[in-house]
C-alpha cells in the first residue's frame, strides 16, 4: 500500500470519528436541551407517568404469590412496588404499585371495567380546576395523606382514574432519614 492510500484511508477514518463525535455532540446536546425544558419547579398542572395498575383476581394472595414464585415480584399485602428514574430528573426515584383486588371489589365503581390505572400528576389542585371547567366527571374530593394526594375521575370510555400526586420521599428515602 503506498503512502498516498494510508493517508487517504487515515483521512476517511479520521472524518468518520469527527463525525461521530459530532453527532454525539449534537445528541447530547439536545438532552440536554430537552432537561432543560422541564423545570425542576413545573407546576403545570398534567400527568406525569403511571403511578399503579390494579385489576382484579379471583384470589389476590394466589396471584401475588404466583408472581413472586414465577417473576420475582418482592410482594406485601398490597402487591408490589417498583422503582424507576425520572428521565428528566435521574436523581428523582419514582415508585409504581402493582395491585390485584378481589374481584367485584368495589373500590373499582362506578366503572364497571375489571381494571384502573393511577397516573402520577403534578399540581392535582389545577388539574382538577382544569378537569372540572372541561366537564370531565370527578367523582370524590382530594385526600392528602402522607404518600401523597388522591382524586378519582372516570374518563370518556368510563374507566375509573386514580389521579395520585405523590410525596416519593415517603417510598425512597431511608427509614433512619424519614423522622428528620
Amino acid at each position: 500500500m503506498s503512502k498516498r492510500t494510508i493517508f487517504f484511508l487515515l483521512v476517511i477514518v479520521l472524518s468518520g470519528c469527527h463525525s461521530t463525535n459530532i453527532k454525539t455532540q449534537k445528541m447530547e446536546e439536545q438532552t440536554q436541551e430537552t432537561a432543560g425544558n422541564v423545570s425542576k419547579n413545573d407546576t403545570t398542572p398534567m400527568v406525569t407517568g403511571i403511578g399503579g395498575i390494579f385489576f382484579f383476581s379471583d384470589n389476590p394472595a394466589a396471584t401475588k404469590e404466583w408472581y413472586s414464585q414465577n417473576l420475582g415480584f418482592q410482594t406485601d399485602a398490597y402487591g408490589a412496588m417498583f422503582e424507576s428514574r425520572n428521565l428528566h430528573k435521574p436523581d428523582e426515584v419514582n415508585v409504581l404499585q402493582w395491585s390485584p383486588f378481589k374481584t367485584g371489589s368495589t373500590y373499582f365503581a362506578p366503572s364497571k371495567k375489571e381494571f384502573m390505572i393511577n397516573y402520577r400528576v403534578q399540581n392535582i389542585e389545577g388539574l382538577v380546576e382544569k378537569l372540572r371547567t372541561n366537564g370531565v366527571t370527578i367523582l370524590d374530593t382530594i385526600e392528602t395523606f402522607d404518600y401523597g394526594k388522591f382524586i378519582h375521575i372516570m374518563d370518556i370510555e368510563g374507566n375509573k382514574i386514580e389521579l395520585w400526586e405523590p410525596v416519593d420521599s415517603v417510598f425512597t428515602e431511608p427509614e433512619e432519614n424519614k423522622d428528620k
